[in-house]
């Protein structure tokens, strides 16, 4: 087990000029990692009514003894970026802008984690960042071990997906596989292959996206197209995140695999066979539009893993229109 061991030192004007400043290579077995705090249901809007913690962490992965600056007011020794699927940047909060353009005295700690140790606090990205509008983005933070001003030195976390929905309204506050009273995103349960079908249909149906990938195996469902395939094979680690987090996107735009997206109007589970790893769900989809309805048979793939049956392939067949 990791243990958290850090050292007060002193407190330190900003603007004094720094007699233990150390160099990059200083820095170089130290590691910044970021993840989601309280993994939840994240929403657009207010800092204090939606917020998004998350859960830093600066390891020493050298021998040395590491030791870096703290502010006391931590944006002064980090920041975080949210990129969106074009590649482009939020906007910092104005409060940022703000104290950082602002000529006063930042305070700080010295603190020195021993070899293997870890020193760890939790931040809400809202602080730093602007979100105002649902959609999914890549997440990263940026740490300065020698504090913002002098900004010599960076070390990069890891990135993280970030799926915002629109802010909630009194309108929308039923939410399927959602605890009563809570907004924590439940982890799928073992249920029977035809209950995935028709939880994930009713989802689609009340455009509640969390529960509509809740039992989806998203990288198969990508792959089985032979192209994106290739490329998803050749990727790297981060490349294939991109891909599967653009996929997860480009589906809720509507903008790839329609009948997958396609919202029905009523549907009936027409037959479901399984065996212990491998099933198939039929099911006939009723679709309205102004004038007449159309009729289609959709055969939902489902597979078995660690107890859960996640759909992973599926074909649709044309019954004609009523």
């Amino acid at each position: 087990m990791k243990r958290t061991l850090f050292t007060i030192i002193a407190i330190f004007s900003f603007f004094t000029q720094f007699s233990f400043s150390q160099n990059a290579s200083d820095y170089a077995k130290a590691s910044v990692s970021i993840k989601f705090y309280d993994r939840t249901m994240y929403y657009a809007g207010n800092k204090e009514d939606n917020p998004i913690y998350v859960d830093v962490a600066i390891t020493n992965k050298g021998t040395d003894t590491l030791r870096f600056k703290l502010a006391d007011d931590r944006m002064f020794s980090l920041d975080f970026f949210a990129y969106t699927i074009k590649n482009t940047t939020l906007p910092n909060t104005k409060d940022l802008i703000i104290k950082r353009s602002t000529n006063q005295t930042v305070y700080f700690r010295e603190l020195a984690i021993e070899p293997g140790e870890t020193y760890s606090f939790v931040e809400n990205v809202k602080n730093y960042i602007q979100i105002d509008e649902p959609s999914i983005y890549y997440l990263e933070m940026h740490f300065y071990p020698e504090l913002y001003k002098t900004k010599m030195i960076e070390i990069v976390s890891n990135r993280l997906s970030l799926d915002v929905r629109p802010a909630p309204s009194a309108s929308s506050s039923s939410v399927l596989l959602v605890e009563n009273k809570t907004s924590a995103l439940l982890k799928p349960e073992a249920i029977s292959p035809d209950k995935v079908i028709e939880q994930t249909i009713t989802a689609r149906q009340k455009t509640l996206w969390d529960q509509y990938f809740l039992y989806m195996d998203i990288e198969q469902m990508m792959v089985r197209n032979s192209e994106v395939n290739r490329k998803y094979k050749n990727a790297s680690a981060d490349e294939r995140n991109r891909m599967l987090n653009s996929y997860k996107a480009d589906l809720m735009q509507n903008r790839i695999d329609y009948d997958i997206v396609s919202i029905p109007e009523r549907f009936e589970i027409e037959n479901t066979s399984y065996s212990q790893t491998e099933g198939s769900v039929s099911v006939i989809e009723w679709f309205k539009y102004p004038n007449f309805s159309e009729k289609k048979r959709y055969i939902y793939k489902v597979r078995q893993r660690d107890g859960i049956w996640q759909i992973y392939d599926y074909s649709v067949t044309n019954l004609g229109t009523e």
